[in-house]
């Protein structure tokens, strides 16, 4: 069975709130605001997300009761990333901003050139393998403004000869920025990939003083 789209999970927040009420529905401008608040309200909200404006672009973030558990970033495809939220993390998912206020806001400050480390949880469910999950513990410890090789993350995961199986983790990192995988290049000093794309990855390292 296919990951309910972002409106049919509407749709059955829309019938689970409408139980008999006292509040009366809001006008259509006001109605995501009133289904988060009513969803949040009545425990049936497991991943909140809201759209975050950054210098190249409009991003997505999305967390659940552990932490930040998604960063889409422009260049992504937000509804195919909110499908795969919703079938592997829950389908109860809905545009909440407020459930995610902390997060939007900190990457505010670092985009505005105010924040150099992020001081948010994260949900890290959409990322399987024990190696995987090494890696981006030892990008967690790549300061702002450093740069590491795909071979020096593999080696501080443990494993210093998987510097491809590094590549992959880094590539299939679902909290960019916050978990700084753009602050991996190459040996020869090349930028690299990057899931937000070349113009991005450049963008931050510029924003960070590492090139």
């Amino acid at each position: 069975m296919s990951a309910p789209t972002e409106s049919e999970v509407r749709a059955a927040l829309r019938a689970a709130v409408a139980a008999p009420t006292e509040a009366v529905a809001p006008a259509a401008d006001d109605l995501n605001a009133w289904l988060a608040e009513r969803a949040n309200g009545e425990d049936l909200l497991d991943v909140a997300y809201a759209p975050l404006d950054t210098p190249l672009g409009v991003a997505t973030v999305a967390a659940t009761e552990r932490g930040l558990v998604r960063v889409m970033l422009p260049n992504e495809d937000r509804d195919q990333g909110l499908e795969r939220l919703a079938r592997e993390v829950s389908p109860r998912i809905l545009e909440a901003p407020a459930r995610v206020d902390r997060a939007r806001r900190e990457l505010d400050e670092y985009f505005a050139g105010r924040r150099r480390d992020f001081d948010l949880e994260v949900d890290l469910r959409l990322l399987h393998g024990e190696f995987y999950r090494r890696v981006l513990g030892a990008l967690a410890g790549v300061g702002f403004g450093q740069t590491l090789t795909y071979g020096e993350v593999a080696a501080l995961a443990g494993n210093p000869r998987a510097h491809r199986a590094a590549g992959t983790a880094v590539g299939s990192n679902p909290v960019p920025i916050v978990v700084p995988c753009h602050r991996v290049i190459r040996s020869g000093g090349e930028l690299g990939n990057y899931g937000g794309g070349p113009e991005m990855k450049r963008f931050l390292l510029e924003l960070e003083g590492a090139i």
